[in-house]
């Protein structure tokens, strides 16, 4: 098994899969833990060419959610919930469409069926691979928060573009390449798994408009749209939790 997690919580208790977004590691969750941990196991790895998980091959969305399998049957794990961000979000849409029978319930924060241009996400691979993870560290808390969670909480979002700093450029970009090509438009109208779109009033890159569309292709989900930006599992922490804890609980 290539991936480094870990699996905590109660012996059990129904297991939570956190998937972190591009450029962290699992522990942007940190978050969520003690409200995670009072009722449920969490498992929490990082992505492919992230944190103490090595790049491997070319990496495609697929990869990325039969990555999420291959750690949740390592860890014994047969059904879970699932919520992920941004790219674990896409992820996860991937997962309860091509998956469903290993999740009990599917989580997407700002996220969207086709994250951003590919021309975007093949330039920013390109400059990684050319400049190194600077550039992008440098720029990330205008697309993760709002400029007054920077002002307010600068040790929390320097921490961040630090640890955007040290990843591999060489995961980050293959990661940015898989981006590129995913595309789940035209599929999510078929997912049956209970699901649950979070918003960002605030985000720039994936819109309150994306998350509607989602909620709109997929039958019974849920909407909640918090005030944040990007990474909406920080700036709103209590609000994220209590809106994933209102829809994994209902679903137990």
């Amino acid at each position: 098994m290539s991936h480094y997690y870990q699996l905590e919580g109660p012996s059990g208790a129904p297991v939570v899969v956190l998937s972190n977004s591009l450029g962290t590691t699992f522990d942007m969750w940190q978050p969520q833990m003690a409200a995670l941990l009072e009722n449920f196991r969490v498992l929490r790895y990082d992505t492919h060419g992230h944190g103490r998980t090595r790049k491997n091959e070319k990496t495609t969305l697929p990869q990325l959610a039969e990555d999420v399998l291959s750690v949740m049957d390592d860890a014994g794990v047969q059904q879970a919930h699932f919520c992920g961000i941004s790219m674990g979000g896409l992820t996860g849409l991937w997962l309860a469409r091509f998956a469903p029978e290993r999740f009990l319930s599917v989580t997407v924060a700002n996220s969207a069926a086709k994250i951003g241009e590919q021309n975007g996400w093949l330039e920013r691979a390109r400059t990684v691979r050319h400049e190194g993870m600077s550039a992008i560290a440098k720029s990330a808390p205008s697309r993760w928060f709002t400029d007054d969670f920077v002002k307010h909480h600068p040790a929390q979002v320097d921490a961040l573009c630090a640890t955007l700093g040290q990843i591999n450029p060489e995961g980050y970009a293959s990661c940015c390449e898989a981006l590129a090509a995913a595309d789940l438009r035209g599929e999510i109208d078929a997912i049956t798994v209970p699901m649950q779109f979070i918003a960002g009033a605030n985000d720039p890159v994936c819109s309150v408009a994306d998350s509607e569309f989602m909620h709109q292709q997929v039958h019974g989900s849920h909407l909640v749209t918090l005030k944040a930006s990007h990474l909406s599992s920080i700036e709103d922490a209590h609000g994220f939790n209590v809106a994933l804890l209102n829809f994994i609980q209902q679903d137990d």
